[in-house]
């Protein structure tokens, strides 16, 4: 069976430095910090009181107050996402088969903030079981790509993958093994996430996995620096419109760039902390490479997980090196989390995304926040605190969540 080739034709992206996917895009190549204050709840008695948040955002701009009240900000976020995607591929002009057009999604948590209002309304109502009839179907992490093939009428394959924060980059990888294959024309697919809550921020703070660097929120997502002290959360939506490249075609898609490959891999060595040499990393980028065909010394860029932790900003650029070898240095790499701050499960996503618009730009966003290199980092080109011209022809897109789960994405120019 010949496998089919996989295009992207349409992105759309709400995130802490803009709320569509090409103020999204200037923040990237101006270097903007999404990090401030939390807004979302009383944070003062937290030990991290900022985050990367959503600007400017209100439902009430998207949907009526009836349709809102029945979705999570998780769920909200990602429609929005979903929408600008399908509008910037003009899918819908083509009046495709939508039987033939689905919808896969990722997120790591989902439904959070619906989860602790009910909660904390049923402790506090003394135990009497007064829930939301929503409460369910609002939590849910597989709840966004059913309401967006109800809101377009899609019936082709529908679902939440669920990794952590490779989540979306799951998605992806899935979106485009079904296209390949033959099972869709055209796949919607990317993630969403909404955990700046007081679970969220609280569980992550006892994890010690957060930067509590609050005198200066904007600077305290630094990756390969020095003085790193954890990683800033973030939250927002990705979405990309994948399609079969003679489909695409037919229809005179503007194509933004191609899917060629997709590794999977697990560190199967801590819940929380990567493996120290980078073993899994390593394996998924070598899986992706193999999966698209090409050498190692084709990749011209690589948008890293690089989350500004003292060991994943270690383990990461190590396995590069390992893969790479003398090739290494020739790779503009980038870390776009100094900006957008950690989405979890909608990291890939957007990253994906970001990756996509070099290629097509031929321009390498910035790792802003660089203060002192690790002396303990590699020696590679990390693109710290200006955009870089480059032409790209191949470009990975790497993210690794909890439990070990890694994903690398591979783009070519178009």
């Amino acid at each position: 069976m010949e496998l089919k080739r996989v295009v992207i034709t349409g992105l759309g992206a709400l995130t802490p430095i803009g709320n569509t996917f090409s103020e999204y895009w200037e923040g990237l190549i101006n270097g903007v910090s999404g990090a401030a204050p939390i807004t979302l709840f009383d944070a003062s008695l937290f030990k991290t009181q900022f985050a990367c948040e959503v600007k400017n955002f209100d439902p009430l701009d998207h949907y009526d107050r009836k349709e809102a009240r029945k979705m999570d900000r998780c769920g909200q976020l990602g429609i929005v996402a979903a929408r600008e995607a399908v509008a910037h591929s003009q899918l819908l002009d083509a009046k495709p088969d939508k039987g033939r057009v689905g919808v896969i999604w990722g997120s790591g948590i989902g439904g959070l903030t619906t989860f602790e209002q009910e909660v904390t309304s049923y402790v506090k109502g003394n135990g009497i079981p007064r829930f939301n009839p929503f409460f369910i179907p609002k939590m849910i992490a597989d709840i966004t790509p059913g309401l967006i093939s109800m809101e377009y009428g899609f019936m082709g394959p529908n679902y939440t993958t669920v990794s952590a924060c490779a989540s979306s980059s799951n998605a992806l990888i899935d979106a485009y093994n079904l296209l390949r294959l033959g099972k869709a024309d055209a796949i919607i697919t990317g993630g969403s996430e909404a955990a700046v809550t007081a679970a969220g921020v609280g569980g992550f703070n006892a994890l010690h996995a957060m930067s509590t660097r609050n005198d200066d929120p904007k600077s305290a997502s630094r990756p390969f620096d020095k003085g790193r002290d954890g990683f800033v959360l973030g939250e927002g939506a990705g979405a990309m419109v994948l399609e079969e490249l003679e489909h695409a075609l037919k229809r005179g898609a503007t194509i933004y760039a191609e899917v060629v490959g997709g590794g999977l891999s697990a560190d199967a060595y801590h819940m929380t902390a990567p493996h120290p040499e980078g073993l899994g990393v390593y394996r998924v980028m070598k899986n992706a490479l193999e999966d698209a065909e090409i050498t190692a010394d084709k990749i011209d860029h690589i948008n890293m997980h690089a989350t500004s932790t003292p060991l994943g900003d270690i383990a990461e650029p190590k396995a590069v090196v390992d893969l790479f070898g003398d090739h290494a240095k020739n790779i503009q790499i980038n870390g776009t989390k100094s900006m957008t701050g950690h989405l979890l499960g909608a990291a890939g996503a957007v990253e994906g995304i970001a990756t996509v618009a070099a290629i097509y730009n031929s321009l390498v966003p910035p790792t802003i926040n660089l203060h002192e290199k690790d002396e303990e980092v590699p020696d590679l080109n990390y693109t710290f605190n200006k955009a870089v011209e480059k032409d790209i022809e191949y470009a990975m897109s790497n993210t690794f969540g909890f439990g070990g789960h890694n994903a690398c994405v591979l783009f070519k120019k178009y």
